[in-house]
């Protein structure tokens, strides 16, 4: 039996902890929160991503394809609220269309069942759908992300495991035992320390003695809620064509499992690792970015999309062209905001959005530094994995 501290409450943390937990290891999770599921997966779409944008081969790809199957059959036996009402990527543009092609690729390589449609095919499956071609993408689903965590956080400790709330970890370092851990309530001796910290990741990694081969730096997600009568135009999801350039997806139209359909996100940088409106900022890690040369690196290589994504941050209107040209008839009048979201985006120093899912090993230490969407999708596959990490690092 395996000693094992997990840093961080959310989606993969749980899932890694219950998994372990599962197969006998003693775990402990510490959250610096009152609560679990706060950040990231509290926040998002709530979408289980079938897997199709991905570079095939990427972890990306095997783990949301997988993910996606895991995630629904887990949610169906542990009844947590989903629904599968699939997805349509549309082109609006004769410019989308090559990208459109490769999507198609992509899905045939990871194995992603879709429907090439036309315009009136497309209206078929949403009628208010206004494009030139689409995708249809039906085993994309919508769920509860906080729900599934609290199903996770129950079979953990079911098979023995705690979560301790309101626990800060300050740094770690090996010992004849194991690892060390500080907290800000004492020291904790582990086998392995597994690090799911999100927004804190690179943080973390580097109290804990590791040198991160990538930054976090947060991206803001803003949402508006669609008022009643417009929510009714969409049955299910509806995405434009994505820019590869980017891992971002797009603002896109979004039914919400509780009810309702949201419009966006945008991703414009966020001056706090859980900066969630404008007013909120961190001088210190500001301060950081600024004498960091990814930052400007990725600036100045990104400087027309940020542009254009800070305009839809600024202007309502902007947000609502956006919605109304895949469908027709919204307006700013029809968006009113909701919660927005922080999406911890590893950056090299060379200024490269990091696009796959990222995992650092060093003695009795593994960490995640980079797993934004599809994470929580494939959360339950990343735990699979990391387990493994653990098992790699614990001999060690």
């Amino acid at each position: 039996m395996t000693k094992v501290v997990v840093v961080g409450g959310g989606i993969v943390g749980l899932a890694t902890a219950r998994a372990l937990a599962l197969r006998g290891d003693q775990v402990t999770v510490l959250e610096k929160e009152a609560t679990v599921a706060v950040h990231q997966t509290g926040r998002n779409s709530g979408v289980v991503h079938a897997g199709l944008y991905y570079t095939p081969g990427s972890l990306k790809a095997k783990m949301a394809v997988a993910g996606a199957a895991s995630m629904l059959e887990y949610a169906k036996a542990r009844d947590v609220r989903h629904e599968v009402c699939g997805k349509l990527i549309v082109a609006t543009h004769e410019r989308d269309l090559p990208r459109l092609s490769e999507l198609v690729r992509r899905a045939a390589a990871n194995g992603v069942p879709v429907r090439e449609l036309s315009a009136e095919q497309a209206r078929e499956v949403e009628p208010n759908v206004e494009c030139i071609r689409a995708i249809h993408v039906p085993s994309t689903a919508i769920i509860d992300y906080r729900q599934v965590c609290e199903r996770f956080a129950e079979d953990l400790i079911e098979a023995g495991g705690e979560i301790r709330l309101g626990q800060s970890v300050r740094s770690s370092h090996k010992d004849a035992q194991g690892v060390e851990i500080n907290t800000d309530h004492g020291t904790i001796h582990a086998d392995v320390l597994v690090g799911c910290a999100g927004l804190h990741a690179d943080q973390l990694a580097v109290a804990c003695g590791l040198k991160p081969k990538a930054r976090i730096v947060p991206f803001r997600g803003e949402y508006f809620e669609l008022t009643a009568q417009k929510a009714d135009l969409i049955r299910g999801l509806i995405y434009p064509v994505p820019d590869p350039r980017f891992p971002f997806l797009g603002v896109h139209l979004t039914r919400m499992i509780g009810g309702g359909a949201h419009v966006g996100p945008n991703a414009v940088p966020a001056f706090k690792r859980e900066g969630y409106t404008r007013r909120d900022f961190d001088f210190a890690m500001v301060r950081s970015l600024l004498a960091w040369r990814g930052s400007w690196n990725l600036a100045r290589r990104n400087a027309a999309a940020g542009v254009r994504e800070l305009s839809r941050s600024l202007s309502r209107g902007a947000v609502a062209r956006g919605a109304a040209s895949m469908v027709p008839g919204i307006t700013a009048a029809d968006l009113s905001p909701a919660p927005s979201g922080v999406r911890a985006q590893a950056v090299t120093s060379k200024g490269d959005l990091v696009d796959d899912f990222l995992v650092q090993r060093t003695t009795r230490q593994v960490h995640v530094l980079n797993a934004p969407s599809p994470a929580a999708t494939a959360s339950l596959e990343i735990a699979a994995h990391l387990t493994a990490q653990v098992d790699r690092v614990s001999s060690q």
